[in-house]
């Protein structure tokens, strides 16, 4: 099934990455801690590979580009 991003552009998602980061050794399960990667912004392009986000960070604009399949689940507000 393929989705039409278009239909959310200037909405804002959130997106849960599949991708983890091994942060810090736990040495009571001797195995690595992961967080979870987050990406949000306003959906401001739909592009072939990917989805490109907008936001703000530290009073600087910036961009995000999100390839189609790192991403796991989206959360679209305000549609």
């Amino acid at each position: 099934m393929q989705m039409n991003w278009k239909q959310f552009i200037g909405k804002t998602v959130h997106i849960t990455m599949h991708e983890n980061y091994g942060i810090v050794m736990d040495p009571k399960a001797d195995s690595a801690i992961y967080e979870i990667v987050f990406k949000s912004g306003t959906l401001s392009e739909v592009l072939d590979e990917g989805l490109l986000l907008e936001t703000r960070r530290d009073a600087e604009q910036i961009k995000i580009f999100v390839f189609y399949n790192s991403i796991k689940c989206v959360e679209i507000f305000n549609f």
